[in-house]
């Protein structure tokens, strides 16, 4: 091999991984592409409860993404009209005709609470540069849901691709709790736009399944189709019945399509045709009936790897649990500082121990005798000494808080953190419990 020939296969390799890993295929543990992940950060940045210019949305983002604003905006729309984690206002297109969205100078959206609820928590998060290391981003968001079977997905890479279809996020609850449990569960995809679907080949995501327009054959003249079948909008539906028409397979007399939010595609027949005898012609030559091959591609540790379904939901029980220790930790870490400096501040004032710094002349003089104002004291701290931390949060006590020291309101709260210790303690030792009983509060 040439040296030549080397470049351009360790080019070419370069360029396969960065489109796989970077670009095309989502990650197991947030459900996320890359430039999904960095609309997400940048909405959580921006958040103010308030809806956003979706043009605003895309110009703040393209310091986390370095492919250009079009690739934002597409990305930007097509979560939105999931509709699991952005409120949309506007025209976001319509998946049921086909029509794009309006420019993203006319459209707004805003986070839902739930996005906060199961992706956003900065503590626990482990962030990255930026591609021009002026800013930082998330390596992985800490999801509590499987967001990508949820959602569903699809990309094309160099040499493989991803096809993942949606299921309901109920569905998806409810399997993790029986993950949870150790019990066994089943799911199928659950589109949208309704239709008909044949699940017998699914193969737990790893298969095909088989979708049909759901059709209303009430009146033998005039059939309605009022279901579309997954990934078929109402133009390409029409086009297909044409193609067939045109070919002599169907017998048509007109077509109208009165498709908005619910799709309403009427066909009337020629004389002498009914729609009884047109359903199975429907079937077999249109678009009202496809097959939808599947591939539950994602990135694990880095590397694609086809996972089946119920393999992701087991991973993302035993990751919600993983999650929830995280945050209940950190938890009580913040409890346990605010129980130290509420249990100081209460010693410093009742005690009266900041009167014995009143004629100290010096720092270290002022800072010995803190210290040992408070060596009676330290079964109350828990056997830990003070440190220059808690001496200058003392120091930093003004006195018209001191002179107005209400002793009863302190032992309350000091009391109430105690409780909130007790809780996440028990919590902690039945995590598993308490990571199901999380999943139904989002039911």
């Amino acid at each position: 091999m040439s040296q030549a020939d080397k470049l351009y296969r360790n080019y070419f390799l370069e360029y396969a991984s960065y489109v796989v890993r970077d670009r095309a295929i989502p990650d197991l543990v947030d459900g996320f592409k890359p430039v999904q992940r960095r609309i997400m950060h940048t909405l959580f940045e921006m958040d103010d409860g308030r809806f956003m210019k979706v043009a605003n949305v895309v110009g703040a983002c393209m310091k986390y993404h370095p492919h250009g604003d079009s690739s934002i905006y597409e990305a930007l729309v097509n979560l939105a009209n999931c509709e699991l984690f952005i409120e949309k206002q506007g025209n976001f297109g319509n998946f049921l005709t086909g029509d794009g969205a309006a420019a993203g100078r006319y459209i707004e959206c805003r986070l839902k609470p739930f996005a906060k609820k199961v992706l956003y928590n900065p503590e626990i998060t482990e962030y990255t540069e930026s591609y021009d290391g002026r800013n930082k981003e998330p390596v992985l968001f800490p999801a509590k849901i499987p967001v990508v079977a949820v959602q569903g997905t699809m990309g094309i890479a160099v040499g493989m691709s991803t096809q993942i279809l949606p299921h309901n996020l109920i569905e998806v609850l409810e399997a993790e709790k029986k993950a949870l449990r150790g019990k066994k569960f089943e799911l199928f995809p659950d589109f949208p736009g309704g239709g008909i679907m044949d699940v017998s080949e699914y193969a737990d995501g790893k298969g095909k399944i088989a979708v049909r327009a759901r059709l209303n054959a009430s009146d033998p003249k005039k059939l309605v189709i009022e279901e579309l079948p997954y990934g078929v909008t109402s133009e390409a539906l029409i086009e297909s019945i044409e193609k067939a028409n045109a070919t002599g397979q169907l017998k048509i007399a007109s077509i109208n399509d009165y498709t908005a939010k619910k799709a309403q595609i009427e066909i009337c027949w020629q004389r002498n045709v009914y729609s009884e005898d047109m359903i199975p012609v429907l079937y077999a030559t249109t678009d009202c009936e496809k097959k939808i091959s599947v591939n539950p591609l994602v990135i694990v540790d880095g590397l694609p790897k086809a996972v089946p379904i119920s393999e992701m939901i087991r991973f993302h029980a035993e990751h919600l649990v993983e999650v929830l220790t995280k945050e209940l930790e950190n938890d009580m870490r913040h409890l346990l500082e605010k129980l130290r400096a509420r249990t100081l501040e209460r010693i410093f004032i009742e005690e009266r121990i900041y009167k014995s710094i009143e004629d100290k002349k010096s720092q270290e003089e002022v800072r010995n005798a803190i210290i040992e104002g408070f060596v009676p004291f330290e079964a109350e701290l828990g056997g830990n000494p003070l440190d220059d931390d808690d001496i200058e949060r003392l120091l930093k006590i003004p006195i018209r808080r001191i002179s107005l020291f209400d002793i009863e309101k302190n032992r309350a709260e000091i009391r109430e953190i105690e409780g909130n210790i007790k809780t996440i303690d028990y919590n902690l030792a039945h995590i598993r419990e308490y990571a199901e009983s999380y999943l139904t509060e989002l039911e």
